[in-house]
């Protein structure tokens, strides 16, 4: 099954759903509202025309000003894949958790909110994964400025030489 006829079937079934289709080669992208990501993500695992059993990686990813999620999906049945974007919400850079739909976004998850600061609603344990609890700012953010110290330590490294 390919991308449009993926659309296409979510189309008719979801038909309130707020997405597109856009032709980005290699992959095309399912660009979904966030309001509606949880029943599209519930739709393409539990279809058995879809069976999308596996979350391959979650990404965080900042265009402009505002922050996004990345899902890319895979059907171990069909052997087919699907790639999903989602804006944050623009005041809270919130999206929907999909921690309840496949187990792996719990992790990835943490990482795109300990990275990008991309709040996961309904996270069962969102905090930070890679940097210490105490850390400041997202360090994969376009706006994000390192500190000289970290509890006394340096954490800037001069790389000029």
């Amino acid at each position: 099954m390919n991308i449009e006829e993926i659309y296409r079937l979510l189309k008719e079934r979801l038909p309130y759903a707020e997405f597109e289709l856009t032709d980005i080669k290699p992959i095309p992208i399912l660009s979904i509202s966030g309001n509606f990501l949880l029943p599209v993500a519930e739709y393409l695992r539990d279809n058995v025309d879809f069976a999308f059993d596996s979350l391959m990686c979650l990404s965080g990813l900042q265009l402009g000003e505002e922050l996004a999620a990345v899902y890319h999906l895979y059907s171990n049945k069909h052997n087919h894949k699907v790639t999903m974007r989602v804006k944050a919400g623009t005041e809270d850079k919130s999206i929907p958790s999909l921690a309840a739909v496949w187990l792996a976004a719990e992790w990835h998850e943490r990482e795109a909110f300990d990275m990008f600061g991309i709040r996961f609603d309904g996270h069962p344990d969102l905090r930070r994964i890679l940097c210490p609890d105490d850390w400041e700012g997202h360090p994969l953010r376009k706006d994000y400025k390192p500190p000289l110290f970290w509890h006394e330590i340096p954490v800037t490294v001069d790389v000029s030489n």
